[in-house]
C-alpha cells in the first residue's frame, strides 16, 4: 500500500533541512544517475557551501534575494 502524495509531501516538509536536502539529492539522482549536469550542480553547491561556511559570502533571506533580482531587471 502506498502513501498518498499529499501525505508524503507534508511529512517530507516536516523534516529538518539537512534531511530534506539529502532526500532531494537522492530524488534528483534517481532521474539521471550519471548526469554531467547533476555532477556540475553538486560541485557548484559544494563550492557555495564552502563560501558560506568560510564567511566569504553571507546568506540572504529568500524574499530579499527575489526583491534584489526584481530590482535589477526592472
Amino acid at each position: 500500500m502506498s502513501i498518498p502524495v499529499h501525505e508524503l509531501e507534508a511529512e517530507i516538509l516536516g523534516l529538518p533541512p539537512e534531511e530534506r536536502a539529502r532526500l532531494l539529492e537522492r530524488l534528483i539522482e534517481s532521474f539521471e544517475p550519471e548526469s554531467r549536469v547533476r555532477d556540475a550542480w553538486i560541485a557548484l553547491s559544494l563550492l557555495r557551501e564552502g563560501e558560506v561556511k568560510s564567511g566569504k559570502v553571507a546568506l540572504v533571506p529568500g524574499p530579499e534575494a527575489v526583491a534584489r533580482v526584481r530590482a535589477r531587471i526592472a
